[in-house]
């Protein structure tokens, strides 16, 4: 099929990455439907009203992708999800995979309704997922009527009770043919709404390879597998929880969403859902550690590890979880390169709290001179982190400017964050070379 949205996509890097086994003939929707078919019973994801097996879980992704089809989109065309932490947005997500159309999941929920009419505008949504009541204005903005007159904007869905001009989310079961899937990896799936120096976001652009190229490394690396339950404190618009949808396809463990009953706790629903694996930023650890020492809970459930990113980790609170049974992993990314920096299960104490250990084996980076980004600096010195790899996006949507500034003229992508080795190689960050805007754990 043809590819409408232009990218970085190199098919002479394509072929390297391939031939390593970092890029594969999968996608977001061939993983579920694999699970589904040689585990259907298993549970795959869940919310605080659902829990939903693999089998599940396809038959509501194709009831969503066989709706899309229905409305008319085309390859390529962008769906927009501006929704709570549901199975819903997970499954528009996998629909998307499943018909080659381009996931928007990172409509946050503070934003306005004016700022998403903005951002539906810029992308050209073809359809919008939303829920009423949803969002930081929605006491006084609708955003079913706000979007009634966008051009482009083909089908607006309601999770709820919504106005008569929606469509409710499309029920599992249609007896209706499903359409053809898309099989090819090296789409563009994913879109991300991220802030650089100047606060205006950009549309990071990933396809299912990018994204699973970090997912397959982190999950040998930690080595999860089916028994793994993942829990993402993260909001499902932020990255961090399309990092964490990728590991549980690959993995084929259980994804729990950040959505807890009513006046249940994070560390209550930790507990309940018995998640092994969690996934948040620094705050939310030291949110939960506060909680246990006032409940004077020794042990977090059946927590094994705590994966933490966009912001240091404080070393006590590190240190609690290691008494605690817990290793933290300390993690460096961005939207635009997923979590591709962390510590290891074996590493030190001092690596796992002074450090964001080594780049996965899907990435590699490298340290620049902040004067001029085409110039290494000496071992030891700090430099701007570089990177280049196969879990690297595909560039910024509709942004050429934006994309070629973010390269040195060794094709090396600059993070604008500022960083230095230790001398066993693990990077150490050490400050932003401008001011940047973050936004739940990833800029």
């Amino acid at each position: 099929m043809t590819n409408t949205i232009l990218t970085l996509h190199d098919p002479e890097a394509a072929r390297d990455y391939y031939a390593a086994g970092l890029w594969r003939e999968e996608t977001l929707y061939t993983l579920l439907a694999g699970h589904a078919a040689r585990r259907p019973a298993a549970f795959a994801v869940r919310d605080g009203r659902r829990r939903l097996t693999w089998a599940e879980l396809q038959t509501i992704v194709d009831a969503v992708a066989a709706d899309l089809d229905r409305a008319g989109l085309k390859r390529g065309e962008r769906v927009a999800v501006w929704l709570p932490n549901r199975v819903e947005a997970v499954a528009v997500l996998l629909a998307c995979s499943r018909q080659g159309y381009v996931c928007n999941p990172s409509l946050h929920r503070n934003y306005t309704v004016a700022e998403i009419v903005e951002l539906l505008t810029r992308t050209r949504a073809a359809a919008l997922f939303a829920q009423p009541g949803y969002g930081a204005d929605a006491h006084r903005a609708d955003i079913f009527a706000a979007v009634s007159e966008l051009p482009n904007l083909r089908r607006v869905y309601t999770l709820g009770d919504g106005p008569a001009n929606a469509t409710p989310f499309p029920p599992p079961g249609s007896s209706r043919p499903l359409p053809p899937i898309d099989t090819n990896p090296d789409k563009v799936t994913y879109l991300a709404f991220t802030s650089g120096t100047t606060g205006r976001p950009k549309g990071v652009m990933h396809s299912d390879n990018t994204l699973l190229a970090n997912a397959r490394a982190m999950v040998e690396d930690w080595r999860h597998d089916e028994r793994t339950i993942l829990l993402s404190l993260s909001p499902l618009s932020h990255h961090i929880a399309a990092v964490a949808i990728a590991e549980a396809l690959s993995a084929g463990m259980e994804l729990v969403v950040n959505d807890p009953p009513p006046g249940t706790t994070p560390l209550d629903w930790i507990l309940e859902t018995g998640a092994s694996y969690v996934m948040g930023v620094p705050t939310h650890a030291m949110d939960i550690l506060g909680e246990m020492r006032r409940r004077g809970l020794d042990k977090l459930g059946e927590v094994k590890t705590f994966y933490m990113a966009g912001a240091p980790i404080p070393r006590e609170v590190a240190q609690s979880f290691l008494d605690r049974g817990v290793i933290p992993q300390n993690v460096y990314g961005m939207s635009e390169n997923s979590s591709h920096q962390y510590t290891l299960p074996s590493d030190a104490p001092e690596t796992i709290v002074a450090t964001c250990g080594k780049a996965c084996r899907a990435y590699e980076i490298r340290l620049f001179d902040q004067e001029n980004p085409d110039i290494e600096v000496m071992p030891g010195e700090i430099g701007e982190i570089g990177g280049r790899g196969a879990c690297l996006m595909l560039g910024y949507f509709d942004n050429q400017q934006a994309t070629e500034d973010s390269f040195n003229r060794g094709g090396w992508f600059l993070s604008g964050d500022l960083g230095r080795f230790d001398a066993d190689g693990n990077l150490e960050i050490v400050g932003r070379k401008k001011d940047l805007i973050i936004r739940g754990g990833h800029n």
